[in-house]
C-alpha cells in the first residue's frame, strides 16, 4: 500500500513515518510512504505558496496553483487509471475512526493534503479532494499530524504489517468494544496480583473472562459504543446484568427519604436499559 503526503513540511512526515514498525513494513515492501513539498511546485520565483484571503481577515490562505500541480504531477508519476482518494485534513471532516481506517485500508493508493495557516484555497479542493477528515474537534497548525495518525492506523490493517495479525483484528473497536486489560510479568507487581483466570491455562474460560471485561470497560468508559456492540446472547444478558447493577447503585438505600430535597424521590425498581 503507498501513502503519499502533499505537505510544506516533508522532512516532518517522512521522520515521523520510518520508524518503528511501520519502518520496518516499508523496509518490507509492505508499504511505501512519500512526502511531496508543495513548494517545489509553486511558479512564484521566491517559494511563495500562500497569499491574503479575498474578502479581508485573519491569516494567509494556501494558493490553488502549486497544490494541483503537486497533485498532478503525482497522479502522473502514479500513473494508475482510477483517481486516488484524496483526504483532506480539517476539523470540518467526519472524525477519522477505526470503520473509516478499515475502508481506507482496502486502497492501492492514498494521498493526503495538509492544510496550512487559515486553511486551503477551496479552488484546490473542490478539484482534487474526495474526503474530507478530522481528527477530532479541535484545531492544529496544520495537517501532519492528523495524517500521519491515520496513516500508522490505517497501515496496521495492511496483512503483514504487524508480526500478529490477530493484533490488528482483538483490540480496542473490535466488536465496537474497548480491549480487556492486558497483563505481564511478574505476576505479582506491588501487591497487585495478575487475575488467577490468565493464570490458568484454560483457553476458553480466558476468552469468555476477556470478553466480559471488554464489555465491563466499555460500559464504564465509552457507553456509547455499547449501541452498537457486536454480542452473543449470553454476552447481551451480561451487558443487562452489568447495567441493573449500575442502576441498582443508584437507586435511594432506606434511611434516604425520598422527600429530602438532597434526595428526589427515584423510582425504586428500574427496568435495565440497552445501550
Amino acid at each position: 500500500m503507498n501513502f503519499h503526503v502533499l505537505t510544506l513540511f516533508p522532512e516532518m512526515v517522512e521522520n515521523g513515518l520510518n520508524t518503528s514498525i511501520l519502518g520496518r513494513a516499508a523496509a518490507r515492501g509492505l508499504l511505501s510512504f512519500e512526502a511531496v513539498n508543495i513548494r517545489d511546485y509553486t511558479l512564484e520565483r521566491h517559494g511563495q505558496v500562500d497569499d491574503y484571503p479575498y474578502g479581508g481577515g485573519a491569516g494567509m490562505v494556501m494558493q490553488a496553483e502549486p497544490i494541483v500541480r503537486a497533485y498532478e504531477a503525482l497522479t502522473e508519476r502514479i500513473g494508475r487509471d482510477k483517481k486516488p482518494r484524496v483526504i483532506y485534513l480539517t476539523p470540518q471532516g467526519r472524525v477519522f475512526s477505526q470503520k473509516i481506517a478499515g475502508e481506507l485500508a482496502k486502497e492501492e493508493e492514498l494521498i493526503f493534503l495538509c492544510g496550512h495557516y487559515e486553511g486551503v484555497d477551496e479552488r484546490a479542493l473542490e478539484l482534487i479532494a474526495t474526503d474530507y477528515l478530522s481528527a477530532g474537534d479541535y484545531v492544529l497548525t496544520g495537517g501532519e499530524l492528523p495524517a500521519m495518525m491515520m496513516i500508522d492506523c490505517i497501515a496496521r490493517l495492511v496483512p503483514g504489517v504487524l508480526n500478529n495479525d490477530m493484533s490488528a483484528e482483538f483490540e480496542s473497536f473490535h466488536d465496537n468494544l474497548l480491549e480487556y486489560p492486558q497483563y505481564s510479568r511478574p505476576e505479582e507487581f506491588r501487591g497487585m496480583r495478575v487475575p488467577e483466570i490468565l493464570l490458568s491455562g484454560h483457553h476458553a474460560n480466558i476468552e469468555k473472562w476477556r470478553r466480559e471485561q471488554s464489555i465491563r470497560r466499555t460500559l464504564e468508559r465509552r457507553p456509547e459504543l455499547l449501541k452498537d456492540a457486536v454480542l452473543s446472547k449470553k454476552e447481551r444478558e451480561f451487558l443487562d446484568a452489568l447495567l441493573r447493577e449500575r442502576d441498582g447503585a443508584k437507586t435511594p438505600g432506606p434511611e434516604e427519604s425520598s422527600e429530602s430535597p438532597e434526595h428526589p424521590a427515584e423510582t425504586a425498581e428500574k427496568p435495565a436499559e440497552n445501550p
